[in-house]
């Protein structure tokens, strides 16, 4: 218990004082995780309306093929993101390999899945009756999609939570396509791996603090605008 206590103090000491690698590596994740969240939400809640609210021919099928994306193994999107960023792969020119944009489109990847087919499920859950109540008061399409997508609003930041979530703890997307670069492309979760390894336990412990701090002011806030609207 010792060496947890010491590292614990030597965690706060590292936050206190600003240690440039500590929060570059905050600032990093912080970066690439707003890029990838904000992108499969501008993606993924259209998609997910369409896929809940609209009966079509192969639904199911393609319902089943998002449940199963939402489970993705992080180092299997890593590797494929890599081949196609590497520069013997199509993307390879863009430059994209070993920083920030690419773990982002690797995040993006990982996220899309669970903001579809948890809002997919938010607007199935809607009472049957509202899309006939909302029609009846003369709506147009832009009304009604934006009416429906406010009653389901709880349960689709429910899912963009989530999504967050998987996000900011994923380590084999930034791990193979950031390639763990220090001041550039280092994240919370690589650094902590690392640091651990190398047996620094009061980098990885003050890391470990800050992604609990994060995770309690983005459910702070949902809880907030739960209340507020």
């Amino acid at each position: 218990m010792h060496f947890l206590l010491e590292g614990f103090f030597q965690a706060l000491q590292l936050l206190l004082s600003g240690n440039a690698e500590t929060y570059s590596a905050i600032l990093a994740t912080v970066k690439v995780s707003s890029y990838s969240i904000g992108c499969s939400l501008l993606m993924g809640i259209p998609l997910g309306f369409c896929l809940g609210y609209f009966k079509f021919r192969g639904k199911k099928p393609v319902r089943t093929i998002v449940d199963t994306l939402m489970a993705l193994p992080t180092v299997f999107i890593g590797l494929l993101v890599y081949a196609f960023l590497t520069h013997r792969g199509p993307l390879g020119n863009l430059g994209l390999l070993f920083t920030l944009p690419g773990i982002a489109i690797g995040q993006t990847i990982l996220a899309l899945p669970i903001v579809i087919g948890l809002s997919a499920t938010a607007v199935e859950s809607l009472d049957q009756k509202l899309r006939i109540t909302i029609m009846s008061m003369g709506a147009n399409r832009r009304q009604l999609f934006l009416s429906s997508l406010w009653e389901s609003r709880h349960a689709i930041l429910a899912g963009a939570i989530a999504a967050y979530g998987r996000v900011m703890t994923e380590v084999g997307i930034s791990m193979m396509v950031g390639g763990n670069i220090k001041w550039h492309t280092r994240t919370i979760t690589t650094a902590i791996a690392l640091e651990t390894n190398k047996g620094q336990f009061g980098m990885g412990v003050a890391l470990g603090l800050v992604l609990l701090a994060i995770a309690f002011c983005v459910n702070v806030s949902v809880s907030f605008l739960r209340r507020r609207y």
